[in-house]
């Protein structure tokens, strides 16, 4: 299975006549790459993408409430919801009400779903080492300063658009 069975892979960005616009061109290319990549890998667990950083969360930060997943996952309130109730049904998530606020929704992983993080970590690992083959060290080093300064650089534009 290659990478791209899920998605074609486009012609090459060097074909593009407009120079300025290659960036954002490649940069939502390599995302829909990337996410296709990952949706294959997370099916072995059982996941889609984007649910294992919800799960990341969980494991990580112990239960939370849903509008603080929202908050930290920078997603659309229906699209949390919908995740939730999707991991609630796999048997990955319970939701319950916040002790502190009755009105709120805590939601939190299950035994299955702690079970699952060794393996969310594995996908997460061989992606990486999917998309950064032939990179050695340093280059990844770089790619990781330079994607990190692009996402300094669009954080405010997001920020102000909320």
């Amino acid at each position: 299975m290659t990478p791209t069975d899920d998605v074609p892979c486009p012609d090459s960005p060097a074909t593009l006549t407009a120079a300025p616009l290659v960036t954002s061109h490649v940069i939502p290319r390599i995302a829909r790459l990337h996410r296709a990549a990952a949706g294959r890998l997370l099916r072995r667990a059982g996941l889609h993408p984007g649910q294992e950083f919800l799960m990341l969360l969980l494991w990580d930060r112990g239960p939370q409430r849903q509008a603080e997943l929202i908050r930290t996952l920078a997603l659309d309130a229906s699209t949390v919801t919908r995740m939730v109730q999707r991991l609630e049904q796999a048997g990955l998530v319970t939701r319950t009400p916040d002790p502190a606020d009755g009105r709120a929704m805590r939601v939190e992983a299950t035994e299955a779903g702690h079970a699952l993080r060794a393996e969310v970590e594995r996908v997460r690992q061989e992606l990486d080492e999917q998309t950064l083959a032939g990179l050695d060290a340093d280059d990844r080093r770089e790619l990781a300063r330079l994607l990190a300064r692009v996402e300094g650089n669009l954080c405010p534009t997001w920020a102000a658009a909320q």
